[in-house]
């Protein structure tokens, strides 16, 4: 099985996602059927590039709430991660440009380890969410290149150039090819897609539905998602 992945790593709702998705894989015993083919989608393409907001000001201004409601919900998000098991700090995050994240996933995804490329994944989720680092800073992404096993000389020629820019814009492009408007976007056998981050049930659910070939699969109102005007609270 094949699940085709839209996500963005300032994404409070796809790491969420993900964490869950692997944990209904998990569940049901897929680790060696289910095949995750991550694709960029960049919920804010003109970011800077160096920290220009906090995250509480930012949200209030984005959702028109005092920053007292915009901390309750920030509170309330970090709350669904740290349910799934991650230590989860969505009020310290530090917004940059992500760019150079993408790109850094798309040399991972040359070399053709699953394993790797969830590493790198995972390492930037958690730079940004769990380190509170910044995803355009150079040194955070060599450091992430590291740990996750890429050759880091081969990670600074692609954070120096412009190197997997053009495959960054195709997966966008390809995103709006299908509607797609917000992530997490989930596309298993490129017939059931779940536009959030469902529960693990959900998620088995749609695995098990996967499997037998249906057609369809309605996903409910609470899927949780972020599209270029913000995240679904």
């Amino acid at each position: 099985m094949k699940i085709v992945y839209w996500s963005d790593y300032a994404c409070p709702y796809c790491y969420i996602g993900e964490t869950r998705l692997k944990k209904a894989i998990k569940e049901l015993g897929l680790e060696n059927e289910v095949e995750i083919e991550t694709r960029a989608f960049e919920l804010d393409p003109d970011a800077p590039k160096t920290v220009e907001t906090i995250t509480v000001d930012r949200f209030a201004k984005k959702y028109r709430l005092s920053k007292e409601e915009a901390q309750q919900q920030i509170d309330h998000i970090s709350q669904l991660g740290i349910d799934e098991g991650i230590d989860f700090r969505y009020a310290t995050t530090l917004y940059t440009n992500t760019r150079y994240a993408h790109r850094l996933t798309k040399l991972a995804q040359t070399k053709h380890d699953a394993a790797l490329e969830d590493r790198v994944s995972e390492l930037l989720f958690d730079a940004y969410f769990t380190r509170n680092e910044k995803l355009a800073d150079h040194d955070v992404l060599l450091r992430v290149a590291r740990e996750a096993g890429l050759d880091e000389t081969e990670a600074k020629n692609v954070l120096e150039s412009n190197l997997f820019d053009e495959e960054v814009r195709f997966d966008e492009r390809e995103a709006m090819m299908y509607g797609v408007h917000g992530v997490p976007y989930f596309m298993f056998n490129g017939k059931f897609v779940i536009p959030g981050a469902l529960s693990v049930n959900a998620f088995k659910h749609t695995l098990e539905k996967a499997l037998k070939d249906q057609q369809e699969n309605t996903v409910g109102e609470d899927a949780h998602q972020c599209g270029p005007e913000g995240c679904r609270i």
